[in-house]
């Protein structure tokens, strides 16, 4: 079987997949409203407190590798409660076995990770506990804008922020000095880098994209595009916004110039073309540094970080990847559920041990440290690689929405744009695709979508 049927057969198991979650999810909505405040927080901050000192025991669904530690150390300052940790997946396997207790109306657990761009699916199906009342509006000062606008929309504190993905440019200095390239400011730049090493050398590409929603939306989000609002069952898709058309448009002249590698991305080939070479820059979220370290052993003191190109020179980014918690509505204990959330990501000590599991805080306090900004690690040639993350995490534009079924859309992103990266043709032509069929199928499942 070709790689190109593999990455297809691949993708209709993720388009069933997906589909049965956003159809439970909408479906939800639709019955339920978006209005609904039962199971919100009728409560007060005091009220947290007082759950932690009278204790009991709460569920806590999540993947993140700090997580068995940060639960260890939040059971030796607070021993009254018990927090049973499961791992029941990583982002769709949790998404689809959190969607079929929701529909079931029971077995959900108290607390559960969920990444930025599917909470508004589960916020939507009135599945989450607003936090405003326990006091969290109150928390908003300690993370970073973009992070914040991804667990606090329409009037709700659903969740608070843990990791973050601001994006930067993380490229091979080895490469570029080989090849005399010079660190891109704009997209011109970095198409001319691309067309000057593939020439020099067939077999070294300035990056590696085979077509991922996560991306292109990201990057989409930083060329100032908006494509997804929704208010309530209220949705809008314009795939041909003005930031969506500058971004295609520019990235069109990679693909359809064969400029890119098609090596799939997170595949042992692509960790080997990451060391050897041969992907000579990620465009990415700040958690890289972590991967590269762990997974690229080979390529220690080749890499540095900076920032984004962009397409005048003006510093802006997006964010890429990242999540938080959120407290589910079917909790017997929502107080203690989230007093557990305000200590996981707002506790000094908790936030230390995720930092120390390699992830990228969405804390102002760590975000500002001296500590961290003094960082400067071996495998980046001793570079201060966090000086570059934290500004970009200042530079991500606000107003990003995603859309309430983004699971089922990130799905069904290979079939359609993924098509113009494997036949090298227009991304315009594919986002409108995309649109169409994203259009068609909120419709179906009870949105308002135009």
């Amino acid at each position: 079987m070709s790689s190109i049927i593999k990455r297809k057969a691949l993708r209709r198991v993720a388009v069933v997949a997906a589909s049965a979650l956003a159809v439970g999810l909408s479906l939800t909505a639709c019955a339920s409203g978006s209005t609904s405040t039962s199971g919100g927080a009728a409560g007060s901050a005091a009220d947290l407190d007082a759950a932690l000192k009278t204790g009991g025991t709460i569920t806590y669904w999540s993947w993140t590798p700090s997580g068995e530690a940060q639960v260890a150390a939040f059971e030796k300052a607070y021993p009254n409660v018990t927090v049973n940790l499961v791992n029941a997946g990583t982002n769709k396997d949790e998404y689809t076995k959190l969607q079929n207790a929701i529909t079931a109306g029971s077995g959900a657990p108290d607390v559960a990770q969920v990444e930025y761009y599917a909470i508004p699916q589960f916020a939507l199906s009135d599945s989450l506990v607003d936090l405003t009342g326990y006091g969290f509006g109150d928390l908003q000062s300690q993370y970073s804008a973009g992070p914040w606008s991804s667990v606090a929309f329409g009037g709700k504190i659903y969740g608070l922020p843990q990791d973050s993905g601001p994006m930067a440019m993380f490229y091979n200095k080895k490469v570029f000095d080989q090849y005399g390239l010079t660190v891109p400011t704009t997209y011109d730049e970095y198409i001319a880098a691309a067309e000057k090493l593939h020439a020099a050398d067939p077999t070294k590409y300035i990056t590696s994209d085979t077509g991922d929603a996560g991306f292109a939306t990201s990057m989409i989000w930083q060329a100032g595009g908006n494509p997804f609002t929704a208010s309530g069952t209220d949705v809008s898709v314009n795939l041909q916004d003005t930031g969506s058309k500058k971004w295609a448009d520019s990235w069109n002249k990679l693909v359809e110039s064969k400029l890119l590698s098609t090596t799939p991305g997170w595949s042992d080939e692509w960790y080997k073309g990451l060391g050897d070479g041969s992907i000579a820059t990620l465009l990415t979220g700040a958690w890289m540094p972590g991967v590269l370290e762990s997974s690229v052993a080979a390529a220690s003191g080749d890499w540095r970080v900076a920032p984004m190109p962009t397409y005048d020179g003006t510093p802006v980014t997006a964010e890429n990847g990242g999540g938080g918690q959120v407290v589910l509505k079917q909790s017997k204990n929502p107080a203690l559920a989230a007093a557990f959330l305000r200590w996981l990501n707002s506790d000094p000590e908790s936030i230390k041990v995720f930092l120390a599991s390699g992830g990228f805080p969405s804390t102002t306090a760590e975000l500002s440290s001296p500590d961290f900004l003094a960082q400067a690690p071996d495998y980046f040639g001793g570079q201060k690689i966090n000086e570059v993350l934290v500004d970009a995490s200042k530079n991500v534009p606000t107003g990003w929405q995603y859309l309430p079924y983004q699971v089922y859309a990130n799905s069904i992103f290979g079939d359609t744009v993924g098509q113009a990266y494997e036949n090298n043709s227009d991304l315009n032509v594919g986002l409108q695709t995309w649109q169409k069929q994203l259009v068609d199928y909120g419709n179906q499942q009870g949105f308002t979508v135009k």
